[in-house]
Order: structure tokens, then C-alpha cells, then sequence
């Protein structure tokens, strides 16, 4: 049996898979968020759970929001910052007694979906989170690039391309920067934009309430929000040129975004054709924990 965790910064969702890759079952809980100790405690008490209800042991691969740093092998990049620095990896291989392995999220999801998922039949893959936070990952030929430094796809932390004069300099970013995608395109950066032009929600959920009600306010963010993701993915098309976009995380729900996105990004796309496809995921917006199952690939 195959194990994989996803740990987000609002839940941490568990799945066991059979050796054929079959689902037998998921749980997920809240993330204990700035509590390190206490996200420890969650992942295993996870994948105790479906150890105690599936009556068997697995392999544990989980899926982060950041990076295990080939340098020091500590945690870097992590939206959830309560995990950087941290020796996450070491740490839940004693508390778990066995070895894990770690990818980013994005990376996780990104394999699922190019391996036997929505885009399974292409060659360059491109997978996008837009949640929490936003993340990327690259598969080519069904393989992760993971790059020299571990932040191969990490475009949530590039400026957003051609930047209108009211988007100048930017929100600050936790990664130091201002005007990170992330700051835009997460379910943070949208709640925050609509809640600035008027708007009441608690987070993006609420927003997209809104949208499917009619409301003014909810309709314009909305849009300012899909012509922000033509930009941020042009930029990414005209550098490594994906033949699939999926999208993931909790956003990839608003299904607009596949319609509307394509037909905003040729205008800064460097080709006269456009045969990218943006699509949705087929395991749904969650299908990172299935990648990081398969981070353990079969014996």
C-alpha cells in the first residue's frame, strides 16, 4: 500500500492507495497552523488512521508548499511558514519510524495528472495550485523537473508580467519581494482585491458565492483575476512552451477560468497560434495527494 499526504496550509489531506493504484481511502483534517509540533502530530495521526482502517502498512510520501533544500535539508520556500527551517523530513521519519519522501505540492499534483490524469497523452506539463498559495511544477515525459536549486515551476515567486499602473509596486510577499503572483492569483490575493474594491468575504469561497449570485463587485475581481492568469501563464508559455496547463487547488473549481484564461493569453503569447489547452484536473482540485503516493514508484 502506497500512502500519500498532502499538507496544505488550511487541511491536511491523507489517501491510501492499493499497489495498482487503486483508491481505498482519504481523510483529511485542519492544518494546525504556526504550530510545528502540532502539524507533526497531524500527519501522524493521518496516516495512523488509515493505517487502523485499511488493516495495512505503507510507504509515505507527502506533498509540502516549499521545497526540502538540497543544501541544508531544512524546509524553504513554504507559504505555510511555520515550516521553514525546519528539518520536516528527518523529524517525521523518526516520528513515523520509517523512511518518507517529500516533494513540492505542486510537483505532486502535477505528476498525478500527467501520469494517468487530464494530461496524461501530453508531453510538457505545466501544473498550477491556486489556493493558499500559488504553486507550480513542470513534468516532461512524465517526469518532474525539480531543477539544480529544487524550485523548478516556482512561478508564483516572478513578478506578475505587464503590470497595470495600479498594480505597481505590488503587496508585499512573505518571500521578501513585492508583487509576487502569489500575491494576485492565491485565494488570499482575491479575497484581499475584492474586499479593497468594497467586497465582504472571509476568504475566496465567499467570492465565488457572490459571482454565481450576480454580484457587481464579485464579477470585476473576478475578471481582473482571470486577466492577471492569462499574463502570469503566457509568461510561462513563452518560456517553456507546455502543450497541457492543469489547474489545481481549491480556485480550479471556478470552471470560467478555462474559457475565459484562453481567450486573454494570446495577446502576450509570442506565437501567431495558441495550441496550449487550459484544462481541469481529473482527479480533482486534491489530486496532489495521489502524486505523492507515487512518489514511491512500484518495486
Amino acid at each position: 500500500m502506497r500512502i500519500g499526504i498532502d499538507l496544505g496550509g488550511t487541511k491536511i489531506e491523507g489517501i491510501a492507495l492499493a499497489e495498482d493504484g487503486k483508491e481505498l481511502l482519504r481523510h483529511r483534517i485542519p492544518t494546525p497552523r504556526d504550530d510545528y509540533p502540532g502539524t507533526l502530530q497531524a500527519i501522524h495521526d493521518v496516516v495512523t488512521y488509515l493505517e487502523q482502517q485499511t488493516t495495512q502498512t505503507g510507504s509515505v510520501g507527502m506533498g509540502i508548499p516549499g521545497a526540502i533544500s538540497p543544501a541544508t535539508g531544512l524546509v524553504k520556500n513554504a507559504n505555510s511558514t511555520w515550516l521553514i527551517g525546519e528539518p520536516l523530513e528527518k523529524d517525521l521519519e523518526q516520528k513515523l519510524a520509517r523512511p518518507i519522501r517529500i516533494s513540492n505540492d505542486a510537483n505532486c499534483f502535477t505528476v498525478s495528472e500527467a501520469t494517468d490524469g487530464a494530461a496524461k497523452d501530453a508531453e510538457v506539463v505545466f501544473g498550477v495550485i491556486i489556493g493558499t498559495g500559488t504553486g507550480g511544477g513542470i513534468c516532461i515525459n512524465k517526469q518532474v523537473v525539480t531543477g539544480a536549486n529544487a524550485i523548478g515551476g516556482e512561478w508564483g515567486h516572478n513578478p506578475l508580467p505587464w503590470p497595470r499602473d495600479d498594480e505597481r509596486p505590488g503587496l508585499s510577499c512573505y518571500c521578501g519581494q513585492n508583487g509576487c503572483i502569489e500575491t494576485f492569483l492565491s485565494g488570499t490575493g482575491l479575497t484581499r482585491h475584492y474586499i479593497a474594491a468594497g467586497g465582504k468575504a472571509e476568504r475566496a469561497q465567499d467570492i465565488i458565492a457572490q459571482l454565481d449570485a450576480g454580484e457587481p463587485r464579485a464579477e470585476k475581481a473576478m475578471a481582473d483575476y482571470e486577466d492577471r492568469m492569462a499574463r502570469a501563464l503566457a509568461s510561462v508559455i513563452n518560456v517553456i512552451d507546455p502543450h497541457v496547463i492543469v489547474l489545481g487547488g481549491g480556485l480550479s473549481n471556478v470552471t470560467r477560468l478555462y474559457q475565459n484564461v484562453p481567450t486573454l493569453w494570446t495577446d502576450y503569447i509570442f506565437s501567431d497560434h495558441v495550441s496550449t489547452r487550459l484544462v481541469a484536473p481529473q482527479h480533482g482540485d486534491s489530486s496532489g495527494v495521489r502524486g505523492a503516493a507515487w512518489l514511491w514508484p512500484a518495486q
